[in-house]
């Protein structure tokens, strides 16, 4: 198969992963929220969630994330030479790692939603929300720049991004009594 189209299914899978990564944690932020309302709203909040989680991540999460890691593999293997010895591939590789093991963490946590176990705030989500995309942006950066040095310019871009906007929320929520 011609490189352009395997990097071109690699793309589409990775925007639907990561649009799957995003979109589950909010659901659980939802599901989670939901167990604060009166019973009658609290059941069926928490029903319709759970079958949006299960629907998002059994027909977009997983596939996407199988696709992502079939048409990755078959490009880096394409050129293994090249590629394995790039540096910035093999800091990539590790992000992939990690970024799978969030996936799994996903899972863990839809497992557990669905057995009606609350483990994590809706605060705590949002925070681990945010893991997603660190990943994203750390991997794009890598890519794109193909420098270890650009990656850590974004990286730290983002984090400076991140605790400006913590600033500003908690700045909001002491003005506003929230």
């Amino acid at each position: 198969m011609d490189f352009n189209y395997l990097k071109s299914l690699h793309i589409v899978f990775v925007v639907s992963w990561f649009a799957a990564l995003f979109y589950i944690v909010r659901l659980f932020i939802y599901t989670a929220e939901a167990q604060a309302k009166d019973e009658v709203s609290k059941g069926i909040l928490t029903t319709q969630l759970l079958f949006m989680q299960k629907k998002l991540w059994y027909i977009i999460g997983w596939p996407a994330m199988v696709g992502t890691h079939i048409f990755g593999f078959w490009m880096l293997f394409s050129n293994p030479v090249y590629y394995f010895s790039q540096p910035w591939m093999w800091l990539k590789l590790v992000l992939i790692v990690l970024l799978t093991l969030y996936h799994f963490v996903c899972q863990i946590i839809l497992t557990k939603q669905k057995k009606g176990i609350f483990s994590m705030s809706s605060f705590k989500l949002r925070l681990f929300n945010e893991l997603a995309t660190l990943f994203l942006v750390a991997i794009v950066f890598l890519v794109v720049i193909k420098s270890t040095a650009g990656l850590l310019w974004g990286v730290l871009g983002l984090l400076a991004f991140a605790f400006v906007l913590i600033l500003a929320v908690k700045i909001y929520r002491k003005k506003s009594g929230a």
